[in-house]
């Protein structure tokens, strides 16, 4: 399995919690989240919290792109949030699995 380094303030953080994790496994996207953490300890609600940090996410990802290949990281992001809303609108794949209460 190829993982992604855990970032060092992840690592430093008592507190720290990981969200969300993302592998192409099998020809398929696979996930697992944190889901409810909102809902349970605090008054922001689930979905905006969640529009925030994929929100968070594409800004993290066309920073990348830019520092790493030298894209422009208006176009990227722009190009990542008009891609997104396509594919809400018009799935290219259907979402199956389970939800599985973990802490």
């Amino acid at each position: 399995m190829n993982e992604r380094p855990i970032p060092e303030a992840a690592l430093e953080d008592e507190n720290s919690v990981e969200m969300l994790r993302v592998w192409i496994a099998a020809k398929k996207l696979h996930c697992s989240m944190k889901v409810g953490m909102y809902k349970e300890t605090s008054k922001i609600s689930e979905e905006k919290a969640w529009g925030v940090i994929l929100a968070d996410v594409a800004r993290h990802l066309s920073k990348a792109l830019e520092s790493g290949y030298g894209v422009d990281a208006r176009i990227a992001l722009r190009t990542i949030s008009e891609r997104f809303n396509d594919e809400l609108s018009e799935p290219t794949s259907g979402v199956d699995g389970g939800f599985l209460r973990r802490n």
